[in-house]
């Protein structure tokens, strides 16, 4: 191989080189803009979905505020995990409801356990464990937004740290 020729080839590959790592260096910025583009897409979203949340159970509060009164509080501390809010109905009818919202609704009529009663206080029974039930899904929902928002935050703020 002449000397001309060895000049030229590692020329040409010095060339290759840099051409490799300029296509490297655009490709790496080109992912970190789409990377925030994702991450700004997925906050506003995600608040998005806060807003809705919040104001799903914004509309129940009041509802179970109107429940509240026509039921009692029980609880006993020292062997009960859960309260229940407790309705009574006619003839004797007791309906029990867990103060988390969850099954099962428990019905008694005269100390007995019974499973089925046609009652105002079955129906209310019902829409306050629904109601119940629906405002810990929101909470739970709230919640986990919260914490993506932060995470989206975050990720932002790092990202904006790391191109200056």
């Amino acid at each position: 191989m002449t000397p001309n020729r060895t000049i030229f080839t590692i020329f040409c590959a010095l060339l290759t080189l840099m051409s490799v790592s300029c296509s490297r260096a655009s490709k790496v910025d080109q992912w970190r803009i789409e990377k925030h583009q994702r991450d700004s897409i997925g906050l506003v979203d995600q608040e998005r979905s806060l807003v809705f949340y919040q104001s799903q159970l914004d509309s129940l509060m009041p509802v179970i505020d109107s429940l509240m009164p026509l039921f009692k509080y029980e609880k006993n501390e020292r062997y009960q995990d859960h309260g229940y809010y407790v309705a009574r109905g006619q003839n004797g009818l007791r309906v029990m409801v867990r103060d988390d919202g969850q099954p099962p609704m428990l019905m008694y009529r005269d100390g007995q356990r019974i499973e089925e009663a046609n009652d105002d206080a079955v129906l209310r029974a019902q829409h306050l464990m629904v109601v119940m039930s629906d405002i810990r899904e929101l909470e739970k929902r709230i919640e986990r937004t919260s914490l993506e928002i932060q995470k989206y935050q975050k990720r932002l703020q790092n990202e904006g740290k790391s191109e200056k």
